[in-house]
């Protein structure tokens, strides 16, 4: 299956709750009027695009009818898509790069898929010819250790590690060193899941940045932050806290096969101008994609 027609089948239920409904609204309609603008706001909003962001679509598209002199129903689908497209961008954001190495902070809370998504970003960057050392920064569980060593193993990637309990800033460290001795292109630092309203587990992130921009200036050179589409809005929100504490450079949307909600990239990308830089579309190895904001409004509305 090509990457498009596997995007396409990972947004099927997205879509049915966003684009056939619009559909649905829209078909037999003979004028534009307010009702058809409060249904289109409510589609949005199940789609959990956000309130705000629906609202502000909604106002735009009224905007853009009145410009353009539009009369009949069908032709504001489309125009949506114009729009959506616009505020996600047209342009890829690729990872930073340039350190010695260039080095990833992991961050997000239980549950998103965190550690799964380190294996296939590892697998994406070595498949992309680049020597990749994966730092097992998670020391609160030693499941987290053995999951992210199997993940390494898959990949074919080396894992720093320490036993369960370590400080997570000593195998920060440890990692640097060994990236550097091994010649390694990309550190990519595993974190322990962690509830964005746990402030003693926040300043802990805090300190491994530190460490990390003491031994390799300009570290870490991109902070991810894994979000779980199927949380719909409150992944927002947990962006939001993140990014305060840690500086988030891009999102990981996991899970987006297995969701309504896929609308919440909109929302996210609205509500924060955090870019989103990888979306998980699968359970493969290779299902970890680059976000590519052209090809996901046109699998949302194809």
């Amino acid at each position: 299956m090509g990457i498009f027609s596997k995007l396409k089948e990972s947004l099927t239920r997205t879509r049915q709750g966003l684009a056939e409904k619009i559909d649905g609204l829209i078909t037999g309609r003979k004028n534009i009027d307010e009702g058809l603008y409060e249904g289109l706001e409510e589609i949005l909003i199940q789609a959990d695009v956000g309130s705000g962001t629906s609202l502000d679509l909604v106002d735009n598209l009224r905007r853009l009818v009145k410009e353009r002199k539009i009369l009949d129903p069908s032709e504001l689908r489309p125009l949506l898509k114009e729009l959506a497209r616009d505020i996600l961008g047209q342009e890829q954001s690729p990872l930073a790069g340039g350190g010695n190495p260039t080095t990833i902070l992991v961050v997000g809370v239980n549950g998103v898929g965190k550690t799964t998504t380190i294996g296939k970003l590892a697998y994406n960057l070595k498949q992309d010819g680049k020597k990749v050392i994966l730092a097992a920064g998670d020391t609160f569980r030693a499941a987290a250790i053995d999951q992210l060593e199997i993940w390494g193993s898959r990949a074919g990637v080396d894992v720093i590690k320490h036993s369960e309990g370590s400080d997570p800033a000593a195998v920060v460290f440890d990692a640097v060193q060994a990236a550097r001795a091994r010649n390694a292109d990309f550190l990519v630092v595993d974190t322990a899941g962690r509830l964005h309203t746990k402030s003693n587990l926040m300043d802990e992130l805090k300190k491994m940045g530190r460490v990390l921009s003491r031994e390799n200036p300009g570290a870490p050179h991109e902070v991810l932050l894994v979000l779980d589409a199927t949380t719909g809005q409150n992944a927002i929100s947990q962006a939001k806290i993140f990014g305060e504490a840690t500086g988030v450079t891009g999102i990981v949307l996991t899970k987006l096969d297995g969701t309504a909600k896929g609308g919440v990239v909109i929302g996210i990308k609205q509500a924060l101008d955090i870019p989103v830089k990888y979306i998980g579309i699968g359970e493969g190895i290779d299902d970890l994609r680059p976000f590519d904001s052209e090809e996901f409004v046109e699998a949302l509305f194809a």
